[in-house]
């Protein structure tokens, strides 16, 4: 049927899904996004670029610079279950510029901040601040745009942020003589206060929402008042549906060890294998790294030009997942069995490989309805934080234990790295098991919208 039946319930104009904008409005506010994200990921990672700065000038031991890099992921991952309520009730602008509101007053009191605890609370409100920078997109997108253009655009969004870390390296340390680490930090205020004003002028106005559930019973709990597949679990206003959900089952796993594991090793672990593992001085593993940055910055272009061809083949969300994730378990089983001749080149394989698992978090947010995708998006980007603290706290504890045991360094770095292999592994095998269970009739592959009409 191509139209709701003559008795169907009215949706009220609250519930009813919005028009899509056209082109120039779609880059627009895609621009506007991606500006903020920029400087959502250089804050993440300049820490990296300014530690020996802070060691020399703050007189920071490495313990105290540890906490001080991890006060933005407690800030971050603190808000991410609250932020997707607000998504959902408040709408996507009215949230990201309420939050960017705390990072700018974050960066001001990191400038300013005189002492460690200073610098500690400060980091934690950027990291509070900046933690829409990326979830209010995704779900301005999946109310926006249709399924192929939202996995494009998520896939550009990354590429963004890699572009982010990118800068957070050599601009950083070239702008350093110029500014000084706190002009920097006045810097960077400044800029986001800019992109607030983009936001406000580029990304459409969110509308007024029904009370959490309302639209969804309007429309029979589903997605722009179409039906929910048999046996998914009807849209709630709360958090415990979305982690029930039979596609946030499948991927969860996926989101914990392998895209949290990936940025875990994108943003510690891979340096300190080039240096302790290879041998290479720390000017050699820093250009290194810049080429593993890179080679991801170049993954996400592509992966947004290929998706919306792929999605009209067939290849859309959890198949291709599914069908492609052997390759970055695969490339690192070769990693460890090359050891210390296994340099930048190799790592930045093995990244733009496992970069599949970030089809996930748009396939997440197409399984759900509109009304619901803030708090989908939110949860599953909860998981992958989860899996970077995991992943980079018990990688360096079990280096630490084998080091402790007599193991060689380079020894201890492969034996705990082929037990993050083992976790990949699984992770993937748990989405397979439970497609083949489910008989391949996912919501999320291909998604409806992206369906050819016959």
């Amino acid at each position: 049927m191509s139209g709701p039946s003559a008795g169907a319930p009215r949706v009220p104009p609250s519930a009813a899904p919005a028009a899509r904008p056209g082109v120039g409005a779609v880059v627009a506010m895609f621009l506007a996004f991606a500006f903020a994200y920029f400087f959502s990921a250089l804050l993440r990672a300049v820490t990296a670029t300014l530690a020996p700065v802070f060691s020399a000038e703050l007189q920071l031991a490495a313990g105290q610079l540890g906490l001080l890099a991890g006060a933005y992921f407690l800030g971050f991952s603190s808000m991410q279950l609250p932020l997707g309520s607000a998504l959902d009730r408040w709408g996507p602008r009215r949230v990201l510029l309420g939050f960017l509101a705390v990072a700018v007053f974050g960066c001001a009191a990191f400038a300013r901040a005189q002492g460690l605890v200073e610098l500690i609370l400060a980091r934690l409100l950027i990291g509070v601040g900046v933690a829409a920078c990326l979830m209010a997109p995704l779900t301005a997108f999946r109310h926006h745009l249709s399924a192929a253009a939202q996995l494009r655009a998520n896939s550009w969004m990354l590429m963004t942020g890699s572009l982010g870390m990118l800068a957070s390296t050599l601009p950083v340390q070239w702008l350093l003589p110029l500014t000084g680490w706190r002009g920097l930090f006045w810097l960077v205020a400044g800029l986001l206060l800019l992109s607030m004003g983009l936001l406000t002028l580029a990304v459409p106005a969110d509308r007024v929402r029904a009370a959490p559930g309302a639209a969804d019973a309007a429309t029979g709990g589903a997605a722009d008042g179409a039906a929910a597949p048999a046996g998914e679990p009807a849209p709630t206003a709360g958090y415990s549906a979305v982690f029930r959900h039979p596609a946030f089952v499948r991927v969860a796993p996926l989101g914990v060890a392998v895209y949290g594991g990936m940025v875990a090793m994108q943003s510690l672990w891979i340096g300190p294998w080039l240096t302790q593992v290879g041998g290479w001085a720390p000017a050699q593993a820093a250009q290194g790294l810049f080429v593993v940055n890179l080679a991801m910055l170049l993954a996400f272009l592509c992966w947004g030009l290929v998706m919306p061809r792929l999605i009209r083949a067939g290849w859309a969300g959890e198949r291709l997942i599914a069908a492609a994730w052997p390759l970055g378990p695969l490339c690192l089983a070769w990693i460890l069995w090359r050891g210390a001749d296994a340099g930048a080149g190799t790592w930045a394989l093995w990244c733009v490989l496992t970069s599949v698992v970030t089809l996930s978090q748009p396939a997440v947010g197409q399984a759900f309805p509109p009304s619901q995708a803030g708090r989908a998006l939110s949860a599953f980007n909860l998981m992958i934080f989860v899996g970077v603290f995991a992943v980079q706290w018990g990688l360096g504890l079990a280096i630490d234990a084998l080091r402790a045991a007599g193991w060689p360094v380079g020894q201890a770095y492969r034996l705990a790295f082929a037990a993050f292999l083992v976790l990949t592994v699984l992770a993937g095998l748990w989405l397979n098991l439970l497609r083949w269970r489910a008989g391949g009739a996912l919501r999320s592959d291909p998604p409806p919208e992206a369906r050819p009409r016959r």
